[in-house]
């Protein structure tokens, strides 16, 4: 019994020191400015929403503009990401040509190679295409099924469906193409579910190509434009900075919570044999 009851409270201490500063952003977000930095406990003697009112306008134009900016950016990688991916996968999992296994060992090789590797060589391949302060550098390698992870979860998830589908599906005339559409796509759903979940959360959080790609203010990201906000404002902008991330927060956690049982049950599935 003493043993468990040490075990539980070593555990609540714990949870207590990773949640704190996620605590203190948001009793932060609502404390007058020069009580920020001066009082770092989470029990404010004062309340405000001024910080709020303030950072919505803190970089001369609503801040919904970013939260459009990043949910274009989001649902198109979204879009991406499930149209490549789920035709790479079906083609590695399922089709027959020269080579397949070395170019799934590629696939599985890129996921170990490091990001910043290859941002030097995009960024001079984008700016040479003269798409640099556009979208298109973030959404184009999403249609090219360059998130290996996404491909490897759904070449698995297809290779534990029947094969005896595909079979009869050729059987009355349905080619590749037809077979994955009407087939293998509609079965894919929970792979489909967890890369749309884990697209969300990792696009609409990324904060380093979208500030490679993006000078211009009004094409700012929500991370972006948290970053400008540090960039440009002094001591009296902490409030804003913690009013606006919470904010931003938000679109995160409502997906999350919807998404959740889904998530679970996607994960669960895509790991059966």
């Amino acid at each position: 019994m003493e043993r468990s009851v040490l075990k539980h409270t070593g555990l609540l201490v714990f949870v207590a020191f990773m949640i704190y500063p996620l605590v203190w952003m948001v009793v932060s977000a609502f404390k007058p400015p020069e009580q920020i930095l001066t009082e770092p406990g989470i029990i404010p003697s004062d309340l405000t929403f001024e910080n709020f009112k303030d950072g919505w306008h803190a970089l001369n134009r609503p801040f919904s503009v970013f939260f459009v900016n990043s949910l274009i950016v989001t649902l198109a990688s979204i879009a991406g990401n499930l149209f490549s991916c789920s035709l790479t996968a079906y083609a590695l999992a399922r089709l027959q040509f020269r080579m397949r296994k070395v170019y799934f060992a590629i696939t599985l090789a890129s996921v170990m190679l490091p990001f910043h590797v290859l941002v030097i060589p995009q960024y001079i391949f984008f700016s040479q295409l003269g798409l640099v302060n556009t979208y298109w550098p973030l959404l184009i390698p999403k249609f090219l099924a360059t998130d290996a992870f996404f491909v490897f979860l759904m070449v698995q998830f297809i290779r534990t469906l029947p094969r005896e589908l595909d079979r009869a599906a050729w059987i009355d005339g349905a080619g590749p193409f037809l077979t994955f559409w009407y087939v293998v796509l509609p079965l894919m759903r929970p792979a489909l579910v967890t890369t749309t979940i884990f697209t969300f959360i990792w696009t609409w959080n990324d904060f380093f190509v979208p500030l490679i790609y993006l000078t211009r203010t009004q094409a700012f990201t929500v991370p972006v434009a948290l970053n400008s906000m540090v960039d440009s404002e002094t001591q009296s902008g902490v409030g804003m900075l913690f009013a606006m991330s919470l904010l931003s927060l938000v679109p995160i956690l409502i997906f999350f919570a919807v998404a959740q049982k889904y998530l679970i049950r996607g994960i669960a599935t895509t790991g059966l044999k």
